[in-house]
């Protein structure tokens, strides 16, 4: 029960966070994109104080090997930094996120308004997901 509730509150801390930055707004995201045209900064704050939040967090997890709730930590190695898996999903990840001015977390918080393009923009969400395990994609991303 608890960890549920956690669980909950922490993506209700996250949403609002979304919504506070403006990250819902497609056209926001577009802005901050277009270096070269109507520029938009003030992502880049959201961003610098994530990475803050995140490094003082960090910092304090590090020292521990269980969350408060139990879970191992899982921490990346740099065994394998870069790979052709990497590069090809980050870059559909940047594609779509410059076209489309979403990504996965915004897009959630987004749905509750039911705009049909934020909708449109899950649809296709949750199809590239069940289209990367089909076998063609993962027998071609490991070789």
């Amino acid at each position: 029960m608890i960890k549920s509730f956690i669980t909950l509150l922490s993506g209700f801390i996250f949403a609002l966070g979304l919504g506070i930055s403006g990250m819902i707004y497609p056209q926001k995201v577009i802005s901050f994109l277009d270096l070269f045209g109507n520029w938009d900064p003030s992502l880049a704050f959201v961003m610098i104080g994530a990475i803050g939040v995140h490094l003082i967090g960090y910092k304090f997890i590090s020292k521990k090997s269980k969350s408060i709730l139990g879970s191992d930590f899982k921490v990346p190695s740099n065994k394998n930094p870069i790979d052709k898996k990497l590069i090809i999903g980050s870059s559909l990840f940047g594609i779509g996120w410059g076209l489309g001015g979403f990504c996965p977390g915004p897009a959630l918080v987004s749905a509750v308004g039911l705009s049909q393009e934020t909708l449109f923009f899950i649809l296709f969400m949750i199809i590239g997901s069940f289209i990367t395990k089909l076998p063609i994609f993962t027998k071609s991303l490991n070789t």
